[in-house]
């Protein structure tokens, strides 16, 4: 009898060890992270099972001092964690108890590229995944200066631009975008990242592009060299006053067909994040600032980017809104498909997954155009302008006060309704201050 008693709790520790044991999975591929923005380092086990009551470590396996995230006894526990990691890394704990332990990285560095361990353990059983990270960081865009002349009538153009990660590629196009030859590019690295300095001499007029690049990300500065300009040294800052005045007689113009083309924008509530609280007018539109507990899947919410949609859509003709974006620290403006993807980190604000939009990240004005571009803006935009041309497949962007070109989304192929969309960035927004739709 004893024998029998000993072999069937011999034979249930097997099976309770095997019912526990499970998969840790990461991603396939490397995390592209960009500097600046927030990242997410996906990590899950399979099956879905529950990790709250496991230890949950994330760690550098290229560095001594490795910890950068831990959480045990239901807690986050991040007294040993790297110096450079603190207060940037983030466990979504409602997600544990679907087995999702993927850890928020923000605001991304260029230290923060490398390789990391997610190391998941019960009682009985352990695993791990290691998630490789690359990071890009996009860096001012390109300053064309011209350096004057040479003896045989050459102009000598001047392109540098700073703060890429990694060491970018420098290139001059011409209006056809094919390559011209130059000199050898002069790389520097600093604690910004590299920067990049070269320069071309010109025998032609038309215009010329400076472009630098990483592998997905691109800046470009163009000049024109076609109108006979050049007749001094002081042509750089004649360049310089010239696209000033074009921008502002381009703002003037936008504003004034435009407002012909306003429509009446109300947020559709029914579409908003649930921490977001929207207006009975739906005319503005803030985070509640509130922790969510959501047991059921609510498709048409956004769940991931604090975004909500107008009423209405349009799917022909021109429309124009404007969005006070006044005193907020993190925006997006713009308008967004009808059967756009709401829900899930994998979606990007980009024209790829249905979005036109520009906003404000970390201090910075970004578009998520492809690759992503950062936007040089000289005046900090109170109001945004957004002027949609459906068949011409035309989106403008414009600074209502200051009556200044933004950015423009051009031969873009739109299909179904087109809706006005505004977002609050990504999971939270402690600043308080509205979105507001303006009449």
């Amino acid at each position: 009898m004893k024998f029998i008693c000993l072999t069937l709790m011999f034979v249930s520790g097997i099976t309770d060890s095997r019912s526990e044991q499970y998969e840790v999975v990461g991603p396939a591929d490397p995390v592209l992270a960009v500097a600046g923005e927030d990242v997410i380092l996906p990590c899950s086990v399979k099956p879905n099972i529950s990790v709250v009551d496991m230890r949950v470590e994330w760690s550098r396996s290229d560095q001594k001092d490795s910890q950068v995230h831990l959480y045990v006894y239901h807690k986050d526990k991040n007294t040993d964690q790297i110096q450079s990691y603190r207060g940037r890394t983030k466990l979504n704990h409602q997600e544990l108890e679907t087995g999702n332990a993927s850890l928020k990285l923000s605001p991304v560095r260029v230290s923060d590229e490398g390789r990391y361990k997610c190391f998941i353990q019960s009682e009985s059983w352990s695993d791990d995944a290691t998630v490789d990270v690359k990071v890009e960081a996009v860096g001012r865009p390109p300053v064309i200066t011209v350096d004057g002349f040479d003896h045989s009538g050459g102009l000598h153009l001047q392109c540098e631009s700073e703060g890429w990660y990694p060491e970018p590629d420098l290139e001059w196009l011409d209006s056809e975008g094919v390559s011209l030859s130059s000199g050898t590019t002069e790389t520097h690295r600093n604690t910004d990242g590299f920067s990049v300095k070269n320069t071309i001499i010109v025998y032609h007029s038309g215009k010329i592009h400076c472009r630098v690049k990483v592998k997905h990300h691109m800046l470009e500065t163009l000049i024109d060299t076609s109108n006979n300009i050049f007749i001094s040294w002081r042509t750089s800052m004649i360049l310089s006053s010239v696209a000033a005045v074009l921008f502002v007689i381009t703002g003037i113009l936008i504003a004034a067909f435009a407002y012909k083309y306003r429509v009446n924008v109300i947020l559709d509530a029914d579409s908003a994040h649930p921490r977001l609280d929207v207006s009975d007018d739906g005319k503005q539109v803030r985070d509640g600032n509130r922790e969510l507990n959501l047991v059921d899947e609510e498709t048409d919410k956004f769940d991931e980017y604090l975004g909500v949609l107008g009423k209405d859509g349009f799917s022909s003709g021109s429309f124009y809104f404007e969005v006070q974006v006044k005193d907020q620290t993190k925006w997006d403006v713009g308008v967004a498909r009808e059967s756009v993807n709401r829900t899930g980190w994998m979606i990007s604000l980009s024209p790829e997954d249905g979005y036109w939009t520009v906003g404000l990240r970390h201090g910075k004005y970004w578009t998520r155009d492809s690759p992503y571009v950062s936007l040089s803006l000289t005046v900090k935009p109170q109001r945004v302008g957004v002027f949609v041309v459906y068949e011409k497949g035309l989106i403008y962007f414009y600074d209502v006060e200051s009556m200044t070109h933004i950015h423009s989304f051009t031969g873009q192929s739109f299909t179904g309704k087109l809706y006005p969309f505004v977002c609050l960035g990504f999971q939270e927004n402690k600043n308080s201050t509205p979105l507001i739709i303006c009449d």
